[in-house]
């Protein structure tokens, strides 16, 4: 069965980002997405994990980025201090085409779905760095906590570590939001791998 290319999604907007294939942890707590995260399990039916746009108006609701995640609730838990915890995974992305603000300041938008074009020629065709790669196999083994989120730890697929990378990352928002915005796998990698040679080169002693 095909999936349907555009969907009515609540949405829960973050400093942070989950791409598809990433996972997260998050602590609930505001009644809205209490009421959200209420819905997605009943339904089934996942929610939309936006960037906060530092720049924009919520007013205007332009404090949201316009590519998001669908996401979904794969593990849920009530947490000492008395919060929800929900452990969540990246389904697929998406771009915000209209915007609603329900009566307790809850989001919901029509969205888009997009995906990156990881086409066997488009990869075949390109080199992989595989410092990408290694570095990031490095992340997973100094960081056990991030692991254990990760059942499956996919390093040989070159759009699962970038999309990792994008995550964690310090980038501004607006960056990673130029970067999956044009569907374009190797603008991506080569932005990444151009990061680390730059780090490279200033990290060389003189």
């Amino acid at each position: 069965m095909s999936m349907p290319s555009t969907q009515q999604l609540g949405l829960f907007p973050l400093t942070s980002t989950v791409l598809p294939g990433g996972r997260m942890q998050l602590r609930v707590f505001e009644p809205r997405y209490l009421r959200l995260v209420r819905e997605s399990l009943r339904e089934q039916s996942g929610f939309g994990l936006c960037m906060l746009n530092p720049e924009g108006d919520c007013d205007k609701n332009t404090h949201i980025h316009k590519i998001g995640t669908l996401v979904r609730i794969v593990d849920f838990e009530s947490l000492p201090d008395g919060y929800l915890g929900i452990t969540i995974i990246g389904d697929r992305l998406f771009e915000i085409e209209s915007l609603t603000t329900e009566s307790d300041g809850l989001r919901r938008a029509k969205v888009q779905f997009k995906s990156m074009d990881t086409s066997d020629s488009v990869l075949q065709s390109q080199a992989w760095p595989n410092e990408l790669q290694q570095r990031l196999q490095e992340v997973f083994n100094n960081y056990p906590e991030f692991a254990r989120l990760y059942p499956e730890h996919n390093f040989d697929d070159p759009l699962w570590v970038c999309n990792r990378w994008l995550e964690i990352l310090p980038l501004p928002s607006d960056v990673k939001q130029e970067l999956l915005s044009g569907n374009d796998f190797y603008q991506m990698q080569t932005y990444l791998a151009q990061l680390f040679a730059e780090n490279e080169q200033h990290n060389e002693p003189n």
